[in-house]
């Protein structure tokens, strides 16, 4: 008898040879047990030609059987372990004679035959431990009673096994090319492509046959069985799949994945909420993803993270039998993030710096002599920005900043700073800002904690309106500035130009109103008001005040959105 040990169950017997009839099962009566699910539920039968699943629990042992009614029949029993290494073996015991294919009448039923030579120790044919995919095959047989006899010594686990006598024929599980290796076949610092070989199922057999990848920063599995253990993993207790159920669509959103219904359009990871589909209790899912692809040879996976390790696995599955094979998986690193350039700052000078959407910038400010203080000042033109300031790699300072804000650190002898900026969200940033030693030099103007702009309704007339706003203890130059708008005009067309960085320079001369020093030791009284006349009656018009200060470093207010009276 010849036994093999193989990783498929291709053919085997050569293509040249005449050809063999088998022994074949009664197909009608297989069948209508398959159908029947209440015929192999929580039984040790194996039936031929349909694949089990089941569990163990730890330290126990589980046999099952299946019988050979005729000398020299094919046989390949191949047996998956899910999420624990099991220990197998298979044996064989001769069946009585009066149940043999050569015995006349009736043969005993097999629970009737396993009761008369359960007892008797059985040849041993194959043996195995381990989690791999594992099968035994052999292209003659004797006929008998053959026992499997399965353990986990580890913890409680799921497993698959599938018996045939027609592996020729049968051929559930798909082909793996000659090549059944994962191609990388571009990385980037967020997207890898990955490439493989078609299975000979599909392009020789021409059966169904469609690719599920699996991605997860651990390791490499060897069977789809194991990536859906892994997945059910919180559930309070492990079911079989269902037939036709095993490929339940996930919202694949928070890894970038589309369901199986959508699968032809690859889309990105974060462009939606992380929620499951199918999660089950409030601990937290495990980092492992699956999506089937359909019948493509090459996807790309998007939205990873940068200098970050990854294992895909491929599995191609029999859509007919829904039995899958493993590619050989592979794995690969993200790129690191672009190394960003570091602007150096000038002790008191002001630097202007942007900031792309969700980007961030780098500064290095280094004093040349030696200081008890260090003053960052930071104007955001227009949103919020993250600041973070570190000296010698020690985070001093971790801020948001609207508007302008200035930062008093205690200095030391030869410190580096590096200054960390993050951008918003929402759009591009622009800011200014100042480092310096010199706690006396003030670039920026100092601000009230309120810069909006308040109108008088009863003040308003035809031609005139009437305006306040808040000042500080600190003597700085205001100016006004006026411009005619539409009626048209909103609070969205007004928020769209509040960069706070544009200054009176950048208007137009006929928009000046009026300039004023102005500051009240008292903060209290620190308000000042002003009438801008010689308006149109009916008119609506935007107000901005710009304080500046010493060193000529403008900010802007808040603009206001006036209108005058139509009829006095």
């Amino acid at each position: 008898m010849l036994l093999l040990r193989c990783p498929l169950l291709l053919l085997l017997l050569p293509l040249s040879s005449r050809p063999q009839k088998l022994p074949t099962r009664d197909e009608e009566l297989f069948q209508m047990q398959i159908r029947d699910k209440a015929f192999f539920h929580d039984s040790s039968v194996i039936p031929d030609g349909a694949e089990i699943s089941s569990y163990l629990f730890r330290d126990t042992p589980k046999r099952y059987f299946f019988v050979v009614e005729e000398d020299n029949t094919p046989l390949a029993v191949t047996v998956t372990p899910c999420d624990a290494p099991l220990e197998w073996k298979l044996s064989v015991q001769e069946l009585p004679e009066e149940a043999s294919g050569e015995g006349s009448g009736e043969p005993e039923p097999l629970e009737q035959q396993k009761q008369q030579i359960t007892n008797e120790e059985g040849t041993e044919l194959f043996s195995y431990k381990g989690n791999d995919v594992e099968y035994f095959v052999s292209s003659s047989s004797p006929s008998g009673l053959y026992q499997l006899d399965l353990l986990s010594t580890e913890k409680d686990t799921h497993f698959k096994v599938y018996a045939t006598t027609t592996p020729e024929s049968d051929q559930p599980y798909p082909e793996l090319p000659y090549d059944p290796r994962i191609d990388v076949t571009s990385l980037g610092r967020t997207t890898v492509t990955l490439a493989w070989k078609p299975s000979p199922t599909a392009s020789l057999l021409k059966q169904p046959i469609r690719y599920c990848i699996v991605i997860n920063k651990e390791h490499n599995f060897k069977s789809l069985c194991a990536v859906e253990a892994k997945l059910s993993s919180d559930d309070a207790f492990m079911m079989a799949p269902k037939p036709g159920l095993d490929f339940s669509p996930f919202d694949f959103a928070h890894f970038g994945f589309p369901s199986e219904n959508n699968s032809g359009k690859e889309r990105g990871f974060l462009k939606s909420s992380s929620k499951f589909g199918r999660q089950t209790s409030s601990k937290p899912r495990v980092d492992l993803h699956k999506v089937c692809i359909g019948n493509k040879n090459i996807f790309t996976v998007s939205d990873l993270k940068p200098d970050t390790q990854y294992y895909f696995d491929m599995f191609a599955v029999n859509t007919n039998t829904n039995m899958s094979t493993a590619y050989v998986g592979t794995f690969a690193r993200t790129k690191e993030e672009a190394k960003q350039k570091t602007v150096e700052l000038k002790d008191g000078k002001v630097t202007d710096v942007f900031i792309k959407r969700k980007g961030a910038k780098f500064l290095r400010f280094a004093p040349v002599s030696s200081h008890q203080k260090v003053t960052f000042s930071i104007h955001s033109c227009l949103d919020a920005v993250q600041i973070q300031v570190r000296r010698d790699g020690k985070l001093l300072l971790s801020q948001n900043v609207e508007g302008v804000r200035q930062f008093q650190l205690r200095g030391k002898a030869k410190a580096k700073y590096l200054i960390r900026l993050k951008g918003s969200k929402k759009g591009a940033s622009m800011l200014k800002i100042l480092a310096t030693t010199r706690p006396n030099k003030q670039s920026f103007p100092s601000l009230p904690e309120d810069t909006r702009i308040k109108a008088f309704d009863k003040l308003r007339t035809c031609s005139s309106v009437t305006v306040a706003w808040l000042g500080t203890q600190e003597r700085n130059k205001f100016c006004i500035y006026k411009r005619e708008v539409d009626d048209s005009y909103n609070e969205e067309q007004k928020k769209r130009e509040q960069n706070q960085c544009l200054g009176p320079d950048t208007r137009k001369k006929s928009d000046k109103v009026l300039c004023k020093y102005f500051h009240s030791q008292n903060i209290q009284k620190a308000v000042t008001t002003e009438t801008i006349r010689g308006l149109q009656p009916g008119k609506s018009y935007l107000l901005d005040v710009y304080v500046i200060g010493h060193g000529g470093h403008s900010v802007k207010y808040q603009s206001k959105l006036v209108k005058t009276r139509k009829f006095c």
